[in-house]
């Protein structure tokens, strides 16, 4: 579900026309629907609470901004952080740190010391070596952590390379075969406190088959560590993929409409992962990202140029991969929307180019799209997970704002950067 159709002529997001926020507060521009995070967040939580004790830690660095973070926690979700940084920011956004996990492989002793202050309810360990740092600085502190250790799997989620977390080559969790002996191990730390179990076998998955083959791989492992160590919760990860080919209400267009890609349903997820870890008789943390915000964004463009080649079309926008890098990335996919309701038939086959000096710097290649001409302005679908939070000043560009729509009201929840804030804290020596 998202909240961007048209109407009267023009692409809105919920009750706010694109085009009138674009032409107030220029491009390039980050635009959220409010209502399509939360659509998500309650139908998730609905879905897999309904049954479980579960608790929906919604992952951090997919979109980071402290306005969507508060809409969440005011939901009362718990939040997936990767950083101390990220925790810090949750804190700001009035998120409970006792409702937060704390993964990443590499985690620093000031960031230990951060969740260990702030009381975090778990540290999810990606290593024996993390485990025993994380007992010192504890013992240090005369505190005890509260730890999990991640397990890998080694099932194959059939993602993009880049965001496969589940394989045994993965730098992610500790080796299935090596995972009781870890917890031995850590058992006989004296300053931890074992609390549960996690996995993650990657992003953008739109079919539910990984997420059972490797919930039943692991579920008798799950049922002798809540045995040996009594653990409180098993945590399943993130990873529900979202469809970035998707249509939009426009009056019978359907020049968008994906002829081969199906979205992973709630309704389905729940439906074959419940009834597998319900008779655990544990707390389940699910830990989503780009489910949660993926389609709630987007990033608004104006085209500057048209360059007309023998080979090509080049359609050369204000936006660039400094404020987008998942197509130079990840070949991630985005589709491309005019904010003025487009004809109907009329397309042409273009690359959708941005102004940095990289071949990199596109955002559609060999595209069919409607029509567009210089000074016309389009909307880059799925743009609110992994968009903003990636960005860069590369070329010395500044960041761009960023809007969340409620209904009928639209609030800058970030001011576009200035020259002045791209030097700041710079010096040149005397």
């Amino acid at each position: 579900m998202h909240s961007f159709h048209y109407q009267n002529g023009t692409l809105h997001c919920e009750g706010v026309d694109l085009a009138a926020l674009a032409a107030e507060h220029g491009t390039p521009l980050y635009v959220y629907s409010g209502g399509t995070i939360l659509d998500h967040f309650r139908r998730l939580s609905g879905a897999m609470g309904a049954e479980l004790d579960c608790l929906v830690c919604y992952a951090t660095k997919a979109n980071s901004n402290l306005a969507v973070l508060n809409l969440l926690a005011k939901e009362g979700a718990g939040f997936d952080i990767v950083s101390g940084g990220e925790l810090f920011r949750v804190e700001k956004a009035g998120g409970d740190p006792g409702k937060c996990t704390f993964a990443g492989v590499g985690k620093t002793r000031a960031e230990i010391e951060l969740g260990l202050k702030k009381g975090i309810y778990s540290f999810n360990a990606e290593s024996e070596a993390e485990v025993a740092f994380i007992s010192q600085v504890a013992g240090e502190l005369g505190m005890v952590a509260p730890i999990a250790l991640r397990v890998n799997p080694n099932v194959d989620a059939k993602t993009h390379k880049y965001i496969s977390t589940g394989k045994s080559e993965n730098k992610f969790g500790i080796d299935f075969s090596s995972i009781r002996e870890a917890y031995a191990r850590a058992a006989a730390l004296p300053n931890v406190k074992i609390r549960g179990l996690q996995m993650h076998i990657g992003s953008q998955l739109t079919s539910v088959s990984p997420f059972v083959e490797a919930v039943e791989k692991v579920l008798p492992l799950v049922e002798e560590l809540k045995s040996l160590y009594g653990i409180e919760f098993f945590s399943i990860g993130g990873g529900i993929g979202i469809v970035y080919q998707d249509s939009l209400a426009s009056g019978g267009s359907d020049w968008w409409i994906a002829k081969d890609e199906k979205p992973l349903t709630i309704e389905e997820y729940a439906g074959r992962l419940v009834p597998l870890l319900k008779p655990l008789g544990l707390r389940i943390i699910l830990e989503p990202g780009r489910f949660m915000v993926g389609n709630a964004g987007v990033l608004l463009t104006e085209v500057l140029y048209e360059k007309r080649g023998t080979a090509k079309t080049f359609k050369i926008v204000d936006a660039a991969m400094n404020d987008l890098i998942r197509p130079a990335l990840y070949e991630g996919h985005h589709e491309i929307a005019p904010l003025k309701e487009p004809v109907a038939g009329k397309t042409e086959v273009v690359d959708i180019v941005g102004p940095v000096c990289e071949s990199g710097d596109f955002f559609a290649q060999n595209r069919e799209i409607p029509a567009i001409e210089t000074g016309d302005r389009i909307a880059l679908l799925s743009a609110g997970a992994y968009g903003f939070v990636m960005a860069s000043n590369y070329n010395s560009r500044p960041l761009p704002a960023e809007i969340l729509v409620s209904g009928e009201t639209a609030t800058v929840v970030r001011k576009r950067q200035t020259l002045d804030d791209l030097i700041a804290g710079e010096v040149v020596p005397g």
